[in-house]
C-alpha cells in the first residue's frame, strides 16, 4: 500500500526529504481453516470498498483489515495465536506518524508565513499585488492537486456530482474571501500583529453561531471572549508597525474563516457526500479549486490592468517568483496536513496543538523578519492566545448545565 503525505510540496521549498510510515494492525487470534480442496485467494482489490485499496494519506484510518470469507470444509483446523500476540502490549506506545504530521504541521505554517511575507515585500506591499498574490498561491495549490489526482498510486479522484460541487460553492467563496483578507493583512503589517488579530477567530464564530446559525455558546465562552479581545486590543497599542488596513482585514478574514466553519459543517451534514468525496484530502483539493475560479475575477477586477507590471516583477525578480511558488505549496500542504493532524487527535489535543502553533509562529516569525516584540505587545499576545485556549477547553473544564 502506497502512502502519500503531501511532503512533496513541503520539499519542494525546503528540499526536506520526505517521511513516510506503514503500519497494519494484525488480529490478536487468528482462525485459519484448511481444505482439501484447492482454493485461490480472492486478490484484495476484488472485495469491494477500501479493502486492498491504496492507503489514503489523509485518513489512515479509512482502510480498515476485513476478514476473507470462510472456505466451507468438513476438515477445518482452528489454529490460535501463541499467548504472547494475544496479550495486550504494556509498553509507552508513541505515534510516531501523529508526531511527524505535527512536526510538518507547524513547519508547514511557519515557512508559509515567511515565504507570504517576503514575495509580498517584494511586490511593493499592500500597494503592489497582494490579491495577485493570494490568487496564485491557490492556483498553486490546484496545480499540485491536479497532480496529485493524475499521479499513480497517489490519490484516487472522487465520484462526485455536479449537486455536489454546488454545494462546495458556499464553502469555496469563504474560503477564498478569507484568505485573501489574511494575505492583504500581512501585507499591509507585521506577520505577528496580524497572527494575534487572527487568534481571535473564536469571537467571530461565537457571534455568527448564535446570530445565525442557532448555535448554543456557554457562559465559560463568553467570558473567555474578554482576555482574547483584551489581548488583542493591548498588542495593538505597542506595535510599531501598525495598520488600521491590516486590522480591518484580518477582522475580515476572521469573519469568512468563521462562516467557512459554519458553511462546512452543513455541507458534511448532506447526506452521502462524505462517502462520493472519501476523504478530506479530495475535499480540501476541490475546496482550492473552487475558491480559485473564484479569486480571479476579483483579482482581474482590482489589479488586472497593472499585470504588465507584475509579469516584469516576476521574471526579473526571484524573490517574487520563488517565494510565491513556495508559500504556495506551503498554504496548500499545512492546509491539508492540519486536518489530517486534527482528524487523529481529541479536542483538548487540538486546542493546545493550536495555542503552540500560534505562538512559534508569531516568535518566529517576528524574529526571522526582524519585527517588533515590544513587552506589551508580548503581553497581550499571550494574553490573548491564552484566552483562545481556555475558550477551546474552557467547556471541557466546567461543563455547561443542560
Amino acid at each position: 500500500m502506497s502512502k502519500p503525505v503531501l511532503l512533496g510540496a513541503l520539499a519542494l521549498s525546503l528540499a526536506a526529504p520526505a517521511a513516510a510510515f506503514h503500519g497494519a494492525a494484525l488480529p490478536s487470534a487468528l482462525r485459519i481453516r484448511t481444505s482439501a480442496a484447492s482454493m485461490a485467494a480472492r486478490p484484495l482489490r476484488a472485495m469491494g470498498g477500501f479493502a486492498g485499496a491504496r492507503m489514503l494519506s489523509d485518513d489512515v484510518s479509512m482502510v480498515a483489515p476485513r476478514m476473507l470469507p470462510a472456505v466451507r470444509s468438513a476438515g477445518t483446523v482452528p489454529m490460535k495465536a501463541s499467548s504472547e500476540s494475544a496479550a495486550p502490549s504494556k509498553g509507552f506506545n508513541v505515534d510516531f506518524q501523529l508526531l511527524i504530521f505535527f512536526a510538518l504541521w507547524y513547519l508547514g505554517n511557519y515557512y508559509y508565513n515567511i515565504t507570504n511575507k517576503l514575495a509580498l515585500n517584494a511586490a511593493g506591499g499592500a500597494a503592489g499585488f497582494p490579491l495577485t498574490i493570494a490568487t496564485l498561491q491557490l492556483g498553486v495549490g490546484c496545480i499540485y492537486a491536479l497532480f496529485l489526482w493524475a499521479a499513480p498510486d497517489a490519490r484516487r479522484f472522487p465520484k462526485v456530482t455536479t449537486e455536489d460541487m454546488i454545494k462546495m460553492i458556499p464553502v469555496a467563496f469563504c474560503s477564498a474571501a478569507a484568505h485573501s483578507f489574511s494575505v492583504f493583512a500581512l501585507s499591509a503589517g507585521a506577520v505577528s500583529f496580524g497572527q494575534i488579530v487572527k487568534s481571535a477567530e473564536p469571537a467571530f464564530a461565537a457571534l455568527l453561531g448564535v446570530t445565525l446559525y442557532n448555535k448554543k455558546v456557554s457562559l465559560g465562552k463568553w467570558l473567555c471572549l474578554i482576555p482574547v479581545i483584551g489581548g488583542v486590543i493591548l498588542a495593538s497599542v505597542k506595535e510599531l508597525d501598525f495598520a488600521w488596513s491590516a486590522l480591518i482585514t484580518a477582522c475580515l478574514a476572521n469573519l469568512f474563516a468563521a462562516f467557512k466553519g459554519n458553511e462546512n459543517a452543513k455541507l458534511m451534514s448532506t447526506p452521502g457526500i462524505k462517502d462520493r468525496l472519501e476523504n478530506v484530502g479530495n475535499q480540501f483539493a476541490f475546496t482550492t479549486i473552487l475558491s480559485f475560479l473564484i479569486s480571479v475575477p476579483v483579482m482581474l477586477l482590482k489589479e488586472g490592468s497593472r499585470w504588465p507590471e507584475f509579469v516584469a516583477l516576476w521574471k526579473t525578480s526571484p524573490a517574487v517568483s520563488f517565494n510565491l511558488l513556495a508559500s504556495g505549496l506551503w498554504f496548500y500542504g499545512y492546509n491539508e496536513l492540519a486536518t489530517m493532524t486534527i482528524k487523529k487527535t481529541s479536542a483538548v489535543t487540538q486546542s493546545v496543538a493550536n495555542t503552540a502553533k500560534r505562538v512559534i509562529v508569531i516568535v518566529g516569525v517576528a524574529i526571522v523578519l526582524k519585527e517588533s516584540l515590544d513587552p506589551i505587545k508580548l503581553l497581550g499576545c499571550a494574553i490573548g492566545i491564552g484566552g483562545v485556549f481556555l475558550y477551546s477547553v474552557i467547556d471541557n473544564i466546567f461543563p455547561p448545565k443542560k
